[in-house]
């Protein structure tokens, strides 16, 4: 038998497809992993036992493609877990995550590989991203930072931190990483003391996949150009859950990543006072209680003092 040598040069890739009653839309997901133009790879496909037909699409699909090789859990095991057995199962040197409700230009892996494969001190590379919605045909153009190329890491940390929402992405659909980063940094719980079970909501580990992997180099790479799509639709987490339990959980996540990592003070107060602000905006009992107990941000009472005495200014009910 013949060896096809430019395929063993070549790493493998793996994408990582968790899913979950998708049956509407898993097959167009699938199809521009199939349709990359970078052929040496993998797509992982895990069904989170649905209870749709979608096992018996992705199953069509494996038979039809080599390449694709399905699983189906025996329980629902919550999504940030299924996210963990696609990562158990892949067998390449690198990955990404395509949610089954997005879907990614066949340029994607051609052009973002060489980034990490040229460059080892790049932690990811992340491309420009348009989220549409098919009901309304609306098209929003998302996280383009700038020009083609590599980026000091520091760039990336403060906008996800003190920047503004789509200044920099939360989900790793629009980016490609080594699969050991992945596997390490994907993890189920951020600890907090208010009982959120985060396996379950799958809001603020994401971008800790970023912020992990961040954390161990010093650049990371951006494409100008969009080459992910993400889907909006009702039966999506971002979209089906509420915003200020979003905001909320990414605002937890965040203070998870600055108390155990960030060392530099300037930017440890800036997200202080960030951290503060947002709390009182929407001001609860819980919230506040994660602030006293489960945080070392070396509170300016003084000036959450103020903040108080101008929220009660207002008419805001602080019971």
């Amino acid at each position: 038998m013949r060896i096809n040598e430019s395929v063993i040069s070549e790493p493998l890739v793996s994408i990582l497809i968790p899913t979950y009653n998708r049956e509407k839309l898993i097959g167009e997901t699938i199809e521009s992993a199939i349709n990359q133009t970078y052929k040496h790879i993998e797509i992982i496909v895990v069904d989170n036992k649905s209870t749709d037909k979608t096992w018996e699409i992705i199953t069509k699909y494996s038979r039809k493609d080599q390449r694709i090789k399905v699983y189906q859990n025996e329980k629902n095991i919550g999504p940030v877990r299924n996210w963990k057995k696609c990562l158990e199962y892949a067998q390449g040197e690198y990955a990404k995550f395509l949610w089954s409700d997005d879907l990614i230009a066949p340029e994607f892996i051609e052009k973002a590989l060489p980034y990490l494969i040229n460059n080892p001190e790049v932690g990811f590379v992340f491309t420009g991203t348009e989220i549409f919605n098919d009901e309304n045909n609306k098209r929003i153009k998302a996280y383009f930072i700038g020009e083609t190329g590599l980026y000091p890491m520091e760039k990336f940390v403060e906008s996800a931190l003190l920047g503004e929402p789509f200044s920099v992405p939360v989900s790793p659909g629009c980016a490609l990483f080594r699969k050991n980063d992945l596997h390490k940094n994907t993890i189920e719980q951020i600890p907090n003391g208010i009982g959120i079970d985060f396996a379950m909501r799958a809001i603020g580990n994401d971008l800790l996949i970023y912020l992990l992997t961040a954390n161990e180099y010093p650049e990371f790479a951006f494409i100008n150009e969009v080459l992910s799509f993400f889907r909006a639709h009702k039966e999506s987490i971002t979209i089906s859950s509420n915003q200020m339990d979003l905001d909320f959980f990414y605002l937890l996540a965040k203070a998870y990543f600055v108390t155990n990592y960030i060392k530099d003070k300037n930017l440890y107060r800036k997200f202080n006072r960030i951290f503060l602000i947002s709390i009182l905006r929407n001001i609860n009992k819980n919230s506040f209680n994660y602030v006293v107990k489960n945080m070392d941000l070396r509170i300016d009472f003084g000036f959450l003092l103020k903040k108080i005495i101008k929220k009660v200014s207002k008419g805001l009910n602080l019971k």
